[in-house]
C-alpha cells in the first residue's frame, strides 16, 4: 500500500525536525500542528538550524522573509510551519508526476 501524499510529507519532513512523539493515527492537520510546535520551539532556541532547513528545503527566500517579517509574532510559527509543509508536498507531487512519465 503506497503512502498518502500526507504522509509522505510527514515522513520527509520529519527527516529535518525532531518530532517529539509518533503520530499514531496519521492526519494532516495533526502533523502540521505537530511541526508548528517544533517550529515555535526553534524560533527561540535552535533559529540558525531552522533557517538551514527552511534553505535546504527550499522555501525560498522571498517566503521565509515575508513570513519572519509580516507574520503577526504568534502566527509565525504555524505560517512556517503551513508553508514547509506545502513546500514539501509539492516536491512529492512533482517527483510522483515525473516518475509516472517513466
Amino acid at each position: 500500500m503506497s503512502k498518502s501524499l500526507s504522509e509522505e510529507t510527514f515522513s520527509l519532513l520529519r527527516k529535518d525536525f525532531d518530532f517529539p512523539e509518533n503520530i499514531a493515527e496519521f492526519d494532516e492537520e495533526k502533523a502540521i500542528d505537530t511541526l508548528t510546535k517544533v517550529i515555535a520551539y526553534m524560533l527561540d532556541r535552535e533559529f540558525e538550524r531552522l533557517l538551514q532547513i527552511c534553505y535546504r528545503i527550499d522555501l525560498g527566500e522571498e517566503k521565509l522573509k515575508k513570513i519572519l517579517h509580516e507574520s503577526e509574532p504568534d502566527q509565525v510559527a504555524p505560517d512556517l510551519a503551513l508553508a514547509l509543509w506545502e513546500r514539501q508536498k509539492q516536491k512529492i507531487e512533482i517527483r510522483r508526476r515525473y516518475s509516472a512519465n517513466d
